[in-house]
């Protein structure tokens, strides 16, 4: 298409198929949708090292998508590790994103006393983690579990979000992606993650966010986000942490607003 860009980025541990009711709210005579799989998930190619999985190299990874594709003037749509990934991209090419589009994830290294949620805890432990993660189609199989709706995600698209990762081999990315997560002072993905908070606090074009209360992970980061986004339109709902799963709409109307002159 030859309208305005709008890139649209996934997390843990699903692929672009999250996107596909956004999507069909969209003018695609007026917005260019680009929704690709993060490296390792949906059909993207799956580097069989666990440690190949750093936040700097998914940053370097995308923003070789984002200059191959040649993108000027985008809106940028993040969720889950899409945002760090994406900000992280975003802001070594400030010049190529000119409207930004926030949904549960995190823009910043985790704040003193935060804890960590149980999920993340839970890829920590030895051995049982790699287990659930690796064998036992853990957390794909159980996406509702993170839902405000328990019914948003129904088998047809529970099966979808599982048949990528299906192979042993394959499935790397989502226990690896899980410890990304810092879980001290000095884990590797802080220093990009001062970045991602930097370029959020300092963007001026049109920005929205659009927020699942009801996300056992990020669903109380809302306030922090606002505080850094204070120029930004909020869509506070009732989802979880796949929002696109459960208010397409709303998200929309963020990228809407994010994509006004």
């Amino acid at each position: 298409g030859r309208g305005r860009p709008v890139l649209m980025l996934h997390g843990n541990p699903t692929w672009g198929y999250l996107w596909r009711k956004v999507v069909s709210r969209l003018d695609p005579e007026r917005f260019r949708m680009i929704v690709p799989d993060l490296i390792g998930l949906g059909y993207s190619d799956k580097p069989r090292a666990a440690s190949e999985h750093t936040l700097e190299n998914h940053i370097a990874w995308m923003g070789a998508l984002i200059d191959r594709l040649g993108l000027e003037d985008g809106v940028l749509v993040v969720q889950d590790w899409g945002g760090p990934i994406g900000l992280g991209a975003a802001q070594l090419r400030p010049e190529r994103v000119t409207g930004l589009v926030v949904l549960n994830t995190a823009i910043s290294p985790p704040r003193p006393g935060f804890k960590a949620s149980w999920f993340h805890r839970f890829a920590r432990w030895p051995v049982i983690s790699d287990l659930a993660f690796r064998a036992g189609q853990f957390p794909q199989a159980f996406l509702n579990i993170a839902q405000g709706d328990k019914q948003s995600i129904d088998f047809e698209a529970m099966e979808a979000y599982v048949r990528p990762l299906l192979d042993p081999r394959d499935n790397v990315a989502p226990l690896a992606l899980a410890r990304m997560v810092p879980d001290t002072a000095t884990h590797p993905s802080i220093p990009a993650l001062e970045r991602c908070l930097a370029y959020v606090q300092g963007f001026r074009g049109p920005a929205s966010i659009v927020w699942g209360t009801r996300d056992p992970i990020l669903g109380r980061v809302l306030g922090w986000v606002e505080k850094n986004m204070p120029d930004a339109r909020v869509w506070k709902t009732r989802a979880g942490h796949f929002l696109q799963e459960e208010v397409p709409d709303e998200i929309a109307d963020g990228i809407h607003h994010a994509a006004a002159r």
